[in-house]
């Protein structure tokens, strides 16, 4: 434990890897991302990240033409710079100042190339869904993971449509869906109202900010909306957080793929996602993954994706939720 403190420490000091840490603290970034933030050159900011996760403080992955980066949670180095990371989130320093103000800048961006999109395809969303996949066999699938248990409050993240409060509709008493888009919301809203939906509720609310109760919520769906999130780790974190004891969470995307084209002309921040991602997942937030679907292409030789459903668990009592996390 010595050595790998000491190790971390020689890593974290040096002004643009401390920098890239306090960062990073705040959510995944990707390699360009951080050289625009900083200013400086992408040999050089990949050089410091190299560094800094060779001494475990970051994690690495590449998804297609984009290298993400995040702070390893599994660390327990962490756990000693976590309280300084934190102080230096409100430090006044000059550069820290100019970081923040730049990364603020980045995260715009992001969230106005959605904004755009989603605006300009609303209207035709649940079509767009056809292209990769029935949505019928999707819907199917997730009831039948999901189970006939009934739901007492059931959430929907980024709901888009409000499609996923009809499927659902036969098991929960409310269901609530939330979403960013203005757009959406008012298609979503038509949609309950012709479904006549009278126990579904539509509120606009940023996924990461949902204003609900912790430990509130028995069902929790994420349905093809994670590929779209600048951090999707956080917007899982922060669903799990919603669930009672016991409580499930479903989620709904595409397996890992290298369609670069879905980046370029529909948004997608990520292309798919691996189970081994959504397992690590679940660990840092305590639950299980009980059960996957995979859900390939009736016909390999079109140019379509695989989609992947995951269904997660929090414990039931808080010495399995302790258990969970020290496995």
């Amino acid at each position: 434990m010595f050595q790998v403190i000491l190790n971390a420490f020689r890593a974290a000091g040096e002004e643009t890897r401390l920098r890239l840490l306090v960062l990073l603290a705040q959510g995944e970034i990707t390699v360009t991302e951080l050289t625009q933030i900083l200013g400086q050159s992408q040999p050089r900011v990949s050089r410091h990240l190299k560094v800094l996760a060779e001494a475990g403080l970051v994690k690495r992955y590449r998804e297609g033409a984009w290298m993400f980066y995040r702070l390893s949670k599994t660390a327990s180095v962490l756990e000693v710079l976590d309280p300084l990371l934190a102080a230096l989130q409100e430090d006044q320093e000059e550069l820290l100042v100019a970081d923040r103000i730049a990364l603020d800048a980045v995260r715009r961006a992001r969230a106005d190339q959605a904004a755009a999109y989603f605006a300009e395809n609303a209207a035709q969303w649940d079509r767009l869904r056809q292209l990769h996949l029935p949505e019928s066999n999707i819907e199917q699938a997730m009831l039948s993971l999901v189970g006939e248990e009934p739901i007492e409050h059931f959430v929907d993240l980024g709901t888009g449509t409000g499609r996923m409060l009809t499927v659902f509709k036969n098991q929960y008493d409310k269901a609530t869906g939330f979403d960013v888009s203005r757009d959406m919301l008012a298609i979503a809203r038509t949609n309950i109202d012709e479904a006549g939906l009278t126990s579904a509720q539509i509120r606009y609310a940023d996924l990461y900010e949902v204003p609900l109760d912790s430990a509130s919520v028995d069902l929790v769906c994420i349905h093809q909306v994670l590929h779209f999130l600048p951090d999707p780790a956080k917007g899982f974190a922060r669903a799990a957080t919603l669930l009672k004891p016991g409580g499930r969470l479903i989620a709904v995307d595409f397996d890992a793929h290298d369609h670069e084209l879905l980046r370029d002309s529909f948004a997608h921040r990520r292309l798919g996602f691996a189970d081994a991602e959504i397992q690590s997942w679940c660990e840092e937030t305590g639950m299980s993954l009980s059960k996957t679907e995979t859900l390939a292409p009736e016909n390999p030789d079109q140019d379509k994706l695989t989609v992947k459903i995951w269904l997660c668990q929090k414990p039931s009592t808080p010495a399995q939720t302790q258990l969970s996390k020290e496995n």
